[in-house]
This record gives C-alpha cells, sequence and structure tokens, in this order.
C-alpha cells in the first residue's frame, strides 16, 4: 500500500530511540523527510545516520530540550512547517502519591502535558492553511487503564488526551487529523527504566518482573517498536483522513474491556 506520504514533512519529537525513532523509520521508509528531536545529540546522530542507512530518506536532527520554549523555539526552527507532528515524551517514574510534592505534578505536567499542546498550537493552524496534516500523540494506556503508582501519569496524560478531543474535531474539516496512540507495554528502554523503578528489596528482580509482564500480557511476549512504528505510519497516510480524535490502544489485548 502506497501511503501517499513520499515528501512530506516530518517533525518528530523524543524521536532518538525506542518507539519514537521506529515512528521515525516506518515513515522515512515510505519517502517522508524527517526531522527527529530530543536531548542527546550523540544518540541523535546515531539514530539519524540509522534511518538514512536503512531509507535513503533526508533525515535532519536536533538536540533540544521540548518541555523549554528555547528547546521548541529550537526544533520548529529545524523543521518550522511540518505536514507530520509526533510529540512523544517520557514519563515519570512510578510511585506513592503520598510521597509526591505539588513540584512533582507540576513537573508531570510540564513534561507530558504542556510540551505536546504548545507544540499543536505551533503547527496547527499552518496546517490548516495548507490543507493537509497529522499530528499524533504517543500517550500511554494508563489514561484508560490507570495504574495507582503511574498517578503522575494518569494526571499529566490524560489532560492532554482532553484536550486534543475537543481540537480534534475543529480541524479534520480542513484535512488536519490529531490522534493519541496507547502503548501498553513494548520492549523498550523506557519500559525497562519504569521496571527498575518499582524494585524493591527482597521483591522480584527487574529481569524476573520483565518477563511476567511479557507473560501476562495475552499476546504472551511485549509490543515490538517496528509495530508501533507501522501504525503511526498508516495514522499519518492519506488513508486515514476520516481518523481524528481517537484514542487507540496498542497493547496486545491487555485492556479488560468491551469498548
Amino acid at each position: 500500500m502506497d501511503l501517499g506520504i513520499k515528501g512530506r514533512r516530518a517533525l518528530l519529537t523524543g524521536a532518538s530511540r525506542g518507539m519514537g525513532k521506529a515512528c521515525a523509520m516506518a515513515i522515512a521508509a515510505e519517502g517522508a523527510e524527517v526531522t527527529i528531536a530530543a536531548r542527546n545529540a550523540d544518540q541523535l546522530e546515531r539514530t539519524a545516520a540509522e534511518i538514512r542507512a536503512a531509507t535513503g530518506a533526508t533525515v535532519h536532527w536536533v538536540a533540544a530540550d521540548v518541555t523549554t520554549e528555547e528547546g521548541r523555539a529550537a526544533i520548529l526552527a529545524a523543521c518550522p512547517n511540518p505536514d507530520i507532528l509526533l510529540n512523544n515524551a517520557g514519563g515519570m517514574l512510578p510511585g506513592d502519591f503520598r510521597d509526591w510534592s505539588r513540584e512533582d505534578w507540576i513537573a508531570a505536567v510540564d513534561l507530558m502535558m504542556l510540551p505536546p499542546i504548545l507544540m499543536i498550537r505551533d503547527v496547527v493552524d499552518g496546517m490548516m492553511d495548507r490543507g493537509w496534516g497529522r499530528i499524533v500523540n504517543i500517550v500511554s494506556r494508563s489514561v484508560k487503564i490507570p495504574q495507582l503508582e503511574l498517578g503522575l501519569s494518569n494526571g499529566a496524560r490524560s489532560g492532554l488526551v482532553g484536550f486534543t478531543a475537543g481540537l480534534a474535531r475543529q480541524t479534520i474539516a480542513r484535512g488536519v487529523t490529531l490522534n493519541n496512540l496507547l502503548p501498553g507495554p513494548f520492549d523498550t528502554d523506557a519500559q525497562r527504566e519504569h521496571i527498575e523503578g518499582m524494585v524493591v528489596p527482597g521483591g522480584p528482580t527487574a529481569e524476573q518482573m520483565h518477563a511476567a509482564r511479557a507473560a501476562g500480557n495475552p499476546a504472551g511476549r511485549m509490543g515490538r517498536p517496528e509495530e508501533m512504528g507501522a501504525y503511526f505510519a498508516f495514522l499519518c497516510s492519506q488513508h486515514a483522513g476520516f481518523v481524528t480524535g481517537q484514542n487507540l490502544l496498542v497493547d496486545g489485548g491487555g485492556y479488560p474491556g468491551t469498548y
């Protein structure tokens, strides 16, 4: 299937590794011109080279912190008029809500809610003026299956989902879609860091918890980053113009509900 995005300009944050990198790889393979952003310059340079070698695509990179005004300005300067925007950010470590201060909650909002909204603000009008655009946020299944130890993520990411629900209905008539991907357990560095944050003295090791989490999923395994990349690529395609305002689970059947 030709996704129809050859020559489209794509800007992806949090794209130096894991699911963000897989998303960049997937659309680069479809001929999109890709700009990837994250904080680690060395990792970005390696990732950009890997994507170029694998796809032959034009790949740019910018090392910047999307949680700061200066960082967002640098990212947008590297790709000022994207046709495709991926917002992807790491989460907060698990913990007990009794231990979280006001500053912890603000930090969560400043990481997982506000940067994507501000990036959307800065690109969505241009997309509508051009009559085409795809905006995708990688969020978390925690907005649909709350986990107590992920309370910071439950709250901040739900705020992003609530915001995008309203905006998505205002942009679709002008060719711009906005959707959220809700990953379950994926075999990524972020997943391993999350599990390591849950290790307690005398309890299971991180390796044991990782294996148990994989085995406990209906699929009998964790997701592969390239599977997220493929889903993202379809949402960015010319074929997905009637899909907007959706929160799409990618979790191997882990969500236990019918709806």
